[in-house]
């Protein structure tokens, strides 16, 4: 849902959403990673830092919950949830599983 409202302002030949799902290995660990990918704002550097603080939200209507809530169920699952400015325009955000419990 981030990805789609971040694409809200962009014209609409112009939007792009990329989800994705590849093995990854990590210290001798399999996972799944997954990767999404938008053609929205953006993130700015100093933005991320913050993304995944309880109540920080770069939306004028946003709780500043969601990314937080996400960020913790992955990790309990022995994951990891990152983000980053894509290289064009938009964001990426990623996120790890383990493949094997």
């Amino acid at each position: 849902m981030n990805s789609i409202e971040a694409m809200r302002n962009v014209r609409k030949d112009q939007r792009q959403l990329f989800i994705g799902a590849r093995s990854h290995m990590q210290e001798d660990k399999r996972f799944v990673l997954i990767t999404v990918r938008d053609a929205g704002v953006g993130l700015k550097q100093e933005q991320i830092s913050r993304l995944f603080e309880s109540f920080y939200t770069t939306k004028a209507d946003g709780m500043g919950m969601g990314l937080a809530i996400s960020r913790s169920i992955v990790e309990g699952h022995g994951g990891r949830l990152w983000a980053k400015p894509s290289s064009g325009q938009g964001a990426i955000f990623q996120f790890t599983l383990p493949a094997e419990t």
